[in-house]
């Protein structure tokens, strides 16, 4: 999206000057700023204890923000609770504990609209067709589920909301290199059917593939912001957080073109 036409549109979600942190007294985020316009993909990478997964936590409600204020489209979310922002259309997919292990795949599913029980049926249609490996192990226990099958899931609960902007703090983590390129793939399916990503990710190169701009944090401020391909060829960036990852995105896109954002 070129800056004319973000100067048109209304921010899907928009994080300005955000200080924030989990003790008194101490701050992790230091007037971090973030916007994503409607059917953006935003990346979010940076050195550990940035505060990435800080500032995902902060616009969900999650973190009590200190000064600054985060707006969904015209709406001021600042500090609400979590259960209201999910009404608004804010979906959040933490790293971990993001199923509930006893229940089945359905019902995981099912407890994701439980504000909405008439939707379920024509929401669960709709998640079996974007993820068809869930519809064929639906009555499977979610604690016998791989990580990337367990990911899948989250995404797919957090989604049962049609959410207008998703966030997603690491969905790679933990995973395989094949199992972190299904869910690269897999989030920008779901970035293509005109929901608003936001993903935090430790796996800066793919992140840079698969994303329309980033944003660098340091020190719990956004230290650089561009599209994928500005930020891995920046000499300042490559320098201090990439090293080699400019020749490796230049590498990857002609190896995997599924994962290149068109």
């Amino acid at each position: 999206m070129t800056d004319t036409q973000q100067a048109t549109q209304t921010a899907v979600i928009e994080a300005k000057d955000v200080v924030a942190g989990y003790l008194p007294g101490v701050n992790i985020l230091n007037g971090c700023s973030l916007v994503a316009y409607p059917g953006e993909m935003i990346g979010i990478i940076g050195p550990n204890g940035a505060g990435k997964s800080t500032l995902l936590k902060a616009m969900f409600g999650l973190v009590k923000i200190r000064s600054g204020s985060v707006h969904l489209g015209t709406q001021d979310i600042t500090n609400l609770r979590a259960n209201t922002l999910v009404e608004m259309g804010v979906g959040f997919v933490p790293q971990n504990n993001n199923v509930f292990p006893s229940l089945t795949i359905e019902e995981n599913l099912q407890m994701g609209l439980f504000l909405r029980p008439k939707k379920v049926r024509e929401r669960l249609g709709v998640m079996w067709d974007l993820f068809p490996a869930l519809h064929e192990r639906r009555t499977r226990s979610a604690g016998a589920l791989s990580g990337g099958e367990r990911q899948s899931l989250a995404m797919a609960r957090a989604l049962m909301m049609e959410p207008s902007v998703l966030l997603l703090d690491e969905p790679s983590a933990g995973l395989s290199p094949v199992r972190q390129d299904e869910t690269f793939i897999r989030t920008r399916r779901i970035n293509k059917t005109g929901v608003c990503v936001v993903m935090v990710e430790q796996n800066a190169r793919r992140c840079l593939q698969i994303c329309d701009r980033g944003y660098v944090l340091d020190q719990g401020k956004d230290a650089y912001t561009g599209t994928g391909r500005e930020l891995a060829k920046d000499p300042k960036v490559i320098e201090l957080y990439l090293g080699t990852l400019a020749e490796d995105v230049e590498g990857a896109k002609g190896e995997d073109p599924k994962l290149v954002k068109e």
